[in-house]
């Protein structure tokens, strides 16, 4: 994963229903992702790597390094063919 850049970014805000739609749409489209906290965000990286995980079905997290998430979730079986 180390290549990949952030394609989500989690602000002041938070964990928003927004955020969390965009981490499932970015989904839709790759197996791994990174997800960036911003300094002046709520919540702490491994916090919201594990709400997401929690969330969002099937998904993984692979590791939290500093602000950076990287998260996993595997594509459907049908799309591997």
């Amino acid at each position: 994963a180390h290549p990949l850049k952030p394609v989500v970014h989690v602000g002041k805000e938070g964990l928003t229903d927004a955020v969390i739609r965009s981490v499932e749409e970015a989904l839709h489209t790759r197996e791994l992702l990174k997800v960036k906290v911003l300094e002046g965000a709520q919540e702490d990286p491994r916090t919201v790597a594990h709400t997401l995980a929690e969330r969002i079905e099937n998904v993984t997290v692979v590791q939290v390094m500093g602000r950076i998430a990287t998260l996993h979730r595997p594509k459907p079986d049908a799309e591997r063919a």
